[in-house]
């Protein structure tokens, strides 16, 4: 199986630059499955319904997210429509719509995917995700998820690198965002779990993780809120291609990549 992760789409540019490269990736790459990171794809952070069924038609096959996962009050309601959308399981089942699992069912082979977020240098401590996620393997598994992704939403190389082992041999691949900086680190770990520390973004090269640079240097200087509007120009969609065995549930083959 083959699937493609894609680092955080960046508002409407990075949505209709998604759209205009997608398609002929998947053909070009035989591409099984597509994963990505919405939680900024709405103009100004978050996520809504426009920009979900955006990327749904685009190609996107589940929708993965973060800190900005509830950053819009009328995204609450979504989460629990959509089977493909998923928010970080780590936040409090009890109060927070949505899920942080969801199955690809292909017949013969299952899928799982699973969002976590990190807790180191973020806004908001949630449940402990190495917790979190033994529970979601466990669960997983009974649901005859022969092969696991994880899309692991955390600020922290550290904490990122330590997922990555401690998912080793668990879990089909583990594959970071947030930073949206792409790493140089994608690798098959000792136990054939695909990994990368973070797959990067997708919209604006000149720009500072997507928002126009002297609006983040004046934040920077001056030290007062600043509104962040997105910047314009070139754009990229940073991705990471994983090979998976079918029967093994192993990653023998990943590569990061930069489409311009």
């Amino acid at each position: 199986m083959i699937i493609l992760a894609i680092g955080d789409v960046v508002g409407k540019i990075g949505c209709n630059f998604l759209r205009e490269k997608l398609p002929r990736l998947k053909r070009l790459k035989g591409i099984d499955v597509v994963i990505a990171n919405g939680e900024n794809s709405a103009d100004g952070n978050g996520i809504n319904k426009a920009t979900i069924d955006f990327l749904f038609s685009s190609g996107v096959d589940i929708i993965t997210t973060g800190n900005h996962a509830f950053r819009r009050k009328e995204s609450y309601e979504i989460y629990d429509r959509y089977d493909y959308l998923i928010r970080p399981a780590n936040y409090p089942e009890s109060t927070t719509p949505g899920n942080g699992m969801t199955i690809w069912d292909m017949g013969k082979y299952r899928l799982a995917v699973i969002n976590l977020m990190g807790n180191a240098y973020m806004e908001v401590s949630l449940e402990c995700p190495f917790r979190t996620v033994d529970k979601l393997i466990a669960k997983a598994e009974k649901e005859n998820a022969k092969m696991i992704v994880v899309d692991f939403h955390a600020e922290a190389t550290g904490e990122k690198r330590a997922m990555g082992y401690y998912l080793d041999g668990r879990v089909s691949a583990m594959f970071g965002t947030h930073t949206h900086v792409q790493t140089a680190d994608a690798t098959i770990l000792p136990n054939g779990t695909g990994y990368i520390t973070d797959v990067g973004m997708t919209g604006t090269i000149h720009s500072v993780l997507g928002v126009k640079p002297e609006i983040i240097i004046s934040k920077f200087k001056d030290k007062l809120p600043q509104r962040f509007d997105l910047a314009t120009g070139e754009c990229k969609m940073d991705c990471v291609l994983m090979e998976i065995d079918e029967k093994t549930g192993k990653t023998f083959n990943i590569e990061a990549m930069e489409i311009g």
